[in-house]
């Protein structure tokens, strides 16, 4: 398995060097293609009217986001030159979340700035939390404050369930290029501590048959401490610049409640993160 196509996710309102600098080194370490791709729609004010008026606030609404999207389209290919085995640029009047996760079944990876706290706007923005909950496809999150793919060190956050299993599979090709690798497991309370152990050797060996050699950490949950607190203790001790977990939500609903460690994972700001749902 390769990386052979990888789509970077652009916003009309938000920082986007971060993730054009990623994806054109994803593209560029795996000979592959990349993808730019944004889509928006004009979002009326609440004191919309109707008639001319209407139609002309609509026009210069829409012809402000072409603009945008022409500005983007050049800040793509000017980020992205000389970088990709071929380039394509794909935009459209559209809700955002509905465009990209249909146009995401010609990629193998897609990557997206990482997620604020703050209100996101649906007219303008796809979120991590839409993209990594209905994709399909593995996504790593770019914070702002990351500007290069570090894979001197990759830390897998090991939970026992089938969306770990597939994010360990799809970070493969990154894994394999990774000069540090080491899986994790913080035991739950209540959870054995031997059997943890087992089952965290028993993906380093599932990984040394795929080409990587990895470590194993595997630590007691600090009842003083949030797991996610945990987590990033680790991941710093580490040195990673990478983290590979499974994305967990809790709601089937369009609008996905996603788990306490998911929610962290897209929100944190010192690394980037690679998730399967």
């Amino acid at each position: 398995m390769t990386y052979a196509t990888v789509m970077v996710s652009l916003a009309l309102d938000q920082p986007n060097e971060a993730r054009l600098a990623v994806a054109g080194q994803i593209a560029e370490r795996f000979d592959a293609g990349l993808i730019g791709i944004v889509a928006s729609v004009f979002s009326p004010p609440l004191y919309f009217t109707t008639g001319e008026q209407a139609q002309t606030l609509i026009d210069q609404g829409q012809a402000s986001i072409k603009r945008r999207m022409s500005e983007l389209e050049a800040q793509f290919r000017e980020a992205t030159k000389n970088r990709a085995k071929h380039i394509e640029w794909r935009c459209a009047i559209d809700f955002p979340a509905r465009y990209t996760l249909q146009q995401a079944r010609c990629a193998d990876i897609i990557v997206s700035g990482g997620h604020s706290d703050a209100f996101s706007d649906p007219f303008a923005l796809v979120t991590p939390k839409d993209l990594v909950m209905e994709a399909g496809r593995p996504l790593l999150v770019v914070p702002d404050s990351v500007d290069w793919l570090d894979l001197r060190s990759m830390l897998v956050a090991w939970k026992d369930t089938p969306e770990a299993r597939r994010a360990i599979v799809d970070s493969l090709p990154m894994l394999r290029k990774a000069k540090d690798v080491a899986v994790a497991e913080i035991v739950e309370a209540g959870g054995s501590q031997p059997l943890a152990v087992s089952r965290v050797r028993d993906v380093i060996t599932w990984l040394s048959r795929h080409g990587v050699s990895a470590s194993e950490l595997v630590a007691e949950q600090n009842q003083d401490r949030d797991a996610t607190v945990q987590l990033d203790a680790m991941a710093a001790d580490v040195g990673a610049g990478v983290v590979v977990a499974g994305a967990y939500g809790h709601s089937r609903f369009r609008e996905m409640v996603l788990g306490g460690m998911t929610q962290h994972l897209i929100t944190q700001t010192e690394r980037c993160v690679l998730l399967s749902h």
